[in-house]
């Protein structure tokens, strides 16, 4: 009773899964991924082990199709369940089950499997599958977002819409270091994938990273500037590293801010905004 699409960017050492159902906090049991390792939805009649259990597998070198296989192998009810799965190497599997609702299916191809069940027609999963297809190299979670809008904007779920995940993993990529680079989800909402596409904006906004070529250098203009935004916000110790580095903590964007030799563009728009004087420099 759900699509989805799992996938890898092994450019960028990326691995993702994006999910959409009507199916409360759909992302809580479907979307299932790990650095290095690779990708895992489960839907249909969800079980949610095969998350878990099939990263397992594929950390301890089992292929894709090898790790379906064995998650098929030890569930009676195999043919009730819908799983995709990408692993390490790119390589994708999948299995609809004979049980799953209509009309249900699933698609493959260069490091992506997607899958679907209880959809309105099969051209939600060829909207999903092109869409990835199409938009070529880039951010992996911008390609999985795009996926899904498809999906949803060709029908998707039969039955409505409710909820929307999307976890994508690399190494030491997300805040402070950790591997989880993006995790959002919608747990119920009347268009899920819409507000998800919201919230991937403001993490943009908190934990995306401007190019170093478009940082701004800091001159005396822009320091004064500074002084004075701050001043007016109320971090005015004088120490301008600090008091930037306060407000940027307070306002959620420190990892965004390295002193002040230069400043990340998405920091001066923001302090900008958040000076309420309107006061022109």
């Amino acid at each position: 009773m759900t699509y989805s699409i799992v996938a890898c960017d092994l450019e960028h050492r990326e691995w993702g899964v994006a999910v959409a159902s009507k199916f409360l906090a759909i992302g809580a049991l479907s979307a299932w991924a790990e650095p290095e390792v690779g990708a895992v939805a489960t839907q249909s009649w969800i079980r949610a082990a095969y998350g878990p259990e099939g990263l397992r597998l594929l950390a301890r070198g089992a292929s894709a199709a090898e790790a379906l296989r064995r998650l098929l192998a030890d569930d009676e009810r195999c043919e009730q369940r819908q799983v995709g799965i990408v692993d390490r190497c790119g390589e994708a599997a999948s299995h609809t089950g004979t049980e799953c609702l209509e009309w249900a299916g699933d698609r493959r191809g260069l490091g992506y499997a997607a899958q679907g069940n209880m959809l309105v027609s099969g051209e939600t999963l060829d909207a999903v599958a092109d869409t990835f297809e199409a938009a070529g190299p880039g951010s992996l979670t911008e390609r999985l977002l795009a996926a899904m809008a498809a999906g949803q904007a060709a029908g998707g779920d039969r039955r409505g819409q409710q909820a929307a995940a999307i976890r994508v993993v690399r190494r030491g990529a997300g805040y402070g270091g950790a591997d989880i680079l993006v995790d959002l989800r919608v747990d119920d909402n009347e268009t899920p994938i819409a507000e998800l596409r919201r919230l991937y904006t403001l993490h943009q906004l908190y934990f995306g990273a401007t190019p170093d070529k478009q940082w701004v250098p800091l001159d005396a203009k822009l320091e004064g500037e500074l002084r004075a935004r701050l001043d007016r916000l109320g971090y005015s110790s004088g120490d301008l590293a600090a008091d930037l580095g306060t407000w940027a903590g307070v306002e959620n964007l420190e990892e965004r801010v390295r002193g002040v030799a230069s400043l990340d563009p998405v920091v001066l728009t923001e302090l900008r905004k958040r000076d309420e004087g309107g006061h022109e420099e």
